[in-house]
């Protein structure tokens, strides 16, 4: 009886291997299933290579992410002559499932592709290749943005001054490298919205910031926290951490803040006689692009505020900095 009970075990266990094999076969050949890059060509006018400046530098942050920053000082403001690039890492030191890298933006390395190939990367999250991206690029976020918004960043991307240089490629942890291949999906492209409707275009401009990728606590790459409340620790290269803020109106957020010191907080770094300061060891510093997101228009800021008082107060009192030198 014993023999007969291992042997049913045994092809169980056998079945099992089968069919988790073939799973894993599908997840890393047939997906991710996303529609073929459009066919698409973009023209470059001026006032959509203008609008796409203004986005992927100062509201999508694009080059925030796809630039190397100068962490010895404050906010780490992006590094002279080398907008776009790429390198910048993302790994586990972060609490990611794998190690990422950010691509070369300029036409050193998208002047091959087509517009079609890097607006599907852009919105669907999957490379010229077939290749899934990790959403540490939020592409699920982008995915939603108005169409000409996307076109305008293409515009723009292709005007970048071209440098050569080839970041090491990206790699995702296992289970990650199996999981990111169902990640990607097709956009669900919005209408712009009037900006005269201030909610509705500050809910927008916060899509498209994917500001709730990083003031949403995530752990592991998982989201466990609620929307808006901040609580994501991120390890900084000073041997310090950040958490993120809080951004819902209660009163441990944004709760007593006038709309015009929350413009206040972004244009302090806009003013020309702000330097920012050297940050050494154990010294206050933050992954916020302030210098980046200071160049917002005043308008699209208090529209932003606007949307964050609207959502529901979460009670999150956040110990924002913690230095550690061991």
């Amino acid at each position: 009886m014993s023999k007969k009970i291992l042997k049913i075990g045994l092809y169980l266990l056998a079945g099992l291997l089968v069919v988790v094999t073939g799973v894993l076969i599908y997840v890393s050949t047939a997906l991710p299933a996303v529609d073929p890059a459009p066919d698409l060509k973009v023209e470059l006018t001026p006032e959509r290579v203008a609008r796409g400046e203004y986005l992927a530098n100062y509201v999508m942050s694009c080059t925030d992410c796809h630039s190397p920053r100068d962490w010895s000082q404050y906010a780490a403001p992006l590094v002279p002559h080398s907008l776009g690039r790429g390198g910048e890492i993302f790994d586990q030191q972060m609490g990611l499932p794998g190690r990422y890298v950010s691509a070369n933006l300029t036409p050193a390395h998208l002047g091959d592709w087509t517009d079609g190939e890097i607006f599907r990367a852009i919105t669907s999250g999957v490379s010229r290749d077939g290749r899934a991206l990790f959403p540490i690029m939020p592409y699920p976020a982008y995915g939603k943005a108005a169409e000409e918004d996307i076109h305008a960043v293409i515009a723009y991307l292709r005007t970048l001054p071209p440098i050569d240089y080839v970041p090491e490629p990206s790699r995702s942890d296992f289970p990650m490298n199996f999981i990111i291949n169902t990640i990607p999906q097709n956009p669900q492209l919005s209408d712009p919205p009037d900006p005269a409707d201030r909610v509705r275009y500050g809910e927008y401009l916060v899509n498209i910031a994917a500001c709730a990728e990083c003031h949403t606590k995530q752990e592991g790459g998982q989201i466990t926290g609620k929307p808006y409340a901040g609580g994501t620790v991120f390890p900084l290269p000073n041997r310090s951490t950040v958490t993120s803020a809080n951004l819902t109106p209660h009163p441990s957020g944004l709760g007593n803040w006038t709309e015009d010191q929350f413009v206040a907080r972004f244009k302090q770094y806009r003013d020309s006689s702000y330097q920012s300061p050297a940050v050494g060891d154990g010294d206050p510093q933050t992954i916020m692009p302030w210098m980046m997101y200071s160049q917002m228009k005043e308008e699209d800021l208090r529209a932003i505020y606007a949307y964050l008082r609207t959502l529901e107060p979460v009670d999150s009192r956040i110990q924002h900095f913690q230095a550690s030198l061991k």
